[in-house]
């Protein structure tokens, strides 16, 4: 459990990603387990800074190898380096 996020989940995966799920509800899953596709690791709840809201979800993905070609000059723009946009890798797991 940490403050803002509450009861969250972070998985590395191929590639040195790290996906980050925060206000779970419960937790499926143990630290240094193994987890498989579609296998169900939490639910999605209002823990942390989302109590009192609609239950919901925040997800991220980070790489641990910067990559730098995705910095701008924008203010922290630097920190770009190190997200990824799940967006696509959403749209194609689901088709």
């Amino acid at each position: 459990t940490i403050k803002k996020g509450g009861n969250v989940v972070i998985l590395l995966s191929p590639k040195w990603r790290f996906h980050y799920f925060a206000h779970l509800q419960s937790i499926n899953t143990a630290a240094g387990s193994f987890v498989r596709t579609n296998e169900m690791i939490a639910t999605v709840g209002t823990t942390g800074n989302a109590k009192g809201k609609a239950p919901h979800l925040h997800y991220t993905i980070k790489s641990m190898i910067p990559l730098p070609w995705k910095a701008d000059k924008s203010v922290q723009g630097w920190k770009k380096i190190f997200y990824i946009n799940p967006i696509p890798l959403l749209n194609k797991a689901s088709s």
